[in-house]
């Protein structure tokens, strides 16, 4: 039996990944099918009518990339004022949304589950 050799690397080309609808507008996910990588790695288009969810098992970290100067992240009952540059990471059980238009780069760990979404009702 051979053994099969894994490369020393995974790329992702996020313009060849097709977007996927979600509570926040279109999701790029990356490293879905990587089994050795914990976790999924999504580029995310927000869109002005993003959803409140959360998660039971998840955490994300959301990096955001290109902001509207008005953006902010709704977390729990607060909302925090946010631009390029910033980070947050958002713990399991915390209802949250984005604000305003913008492109985010988000980590996820374990991998992300559609399972694992719950909207406000």
């Amino acid at each position: 039996m051979t053994e099969q050799i894994k490369p020393p690397y995974e790329l992702a080309d996020f313009s060849k990944i097709e977007g996927t609808p979600c509570p926040c507008g279109v999701a790029r996910r990356a490293f879905t099918d990587v089994e050795d990588f914990p976790g999924t790695v999504h580029v995310t288009e927000i869109s002005e009518d993003a959803q409140t969810h959360y998660h039971k098992i998840l955490t994300e970290t959301y990096f955001f990339l290109e902001c509207d100067e008005d953006a902010c992240m709704q977390l729990n009952d607060e909302v925090i004022p946010v631009k390029p540059g910033m980070s947050i990471m958002i713990r399991p059980g915390t209802r949250h949304r984005a604000i305003g238009k913008m492109k985010v780069l988000i980590m996820v760990l374990p991998k992300f589950d559609p399972a694992d979404e719950y909207l406000d009702p």
